[in-house]
């Protein structure tokens, strides 16, 4: 979601919950009979006349088609907007200004980082991804090993290809997350005979 997104949920929320709150005390205060003290001319009662002519005009099917058509837009919209998009595309490395500016897609190098990780004993699968996380850059490492794996080992392994990622990526601004999980149970090996 963007900062843009943000502002106005924020805003429109902030609308709303006034606008409720108003119409709720005054309708307290109507049906308390204090309405009239700040409201001089407020009427007794309600008459829905004009109301009800309205709805039984011509024009009415069409008016509510088209609001309703309206609102089903701005509520597709809406959830569009709130989708989170973490994907990243591809960054410009640094050094490299200009319209002839070198590119590098991070997903493939996370991809390649992956499966430099899994290459470690005691590593049975790793994932690699770069996405977007409220305005920073993150590239996320999430491996499973063997209950049996050595864990120093790994996580030596781990820190060193951490650091060449960020440095492929050549941001500064990027950060690295490496997430280790144990396997439930170990694989069993076939026997050597």
């Amino acid at each position: 979601m963007s900062r843009a997104v943000l502002a106005l949920d924020r805003t429109l929320a902030f609308v709303l919950g006034l606008l409720l709150l108003a119409v709720g005390a005054a309708a307290v205060a109507w049906w308390a009979g204090e309405l009239d003290r700040v409201w001089p001319t407020v009427p007794d009662t309600l008459r829905l006349g004009a109301a009800s002519s309205a709805v039984s005009a011509p024009w009415w099917p069409w008016a509510a088609g088209v609001a309703g058509i309206v609102a089903m837009l701005l509520g597709l919209w809406w959830l569009i907007a709130h989708v989170p998009r973490r994907n990243v595309g591809t960054l410009a490395l640094p050094g490299t200004p200009g319209r002839g500016s070198l590119r590098i897609d991070p997903g493939a190098a996370a991809t390649t980082a992956a499966q430099v990780l899994a290459e470690a004993p005691g590593v049975r699968s790793v994932r690699g991804t770069v996405h977007d996380d409220r305005g920073e850059l993150v590239a996320a490492l999430s491996a499973t090993i063997e209950p049996t794996a050595d864990l120093a080992t790994i996580v030596d392994r781990a820190e060193r290809v951490s650091a060449e990622l960020g440095h492929v990526l050549g941001i500064e601004a990027a950060r690295g997350r490496v997430q280790l999980s144990v396997a439930r149970r170990g694989r069993r090996l076939p026997r050597a005979e």
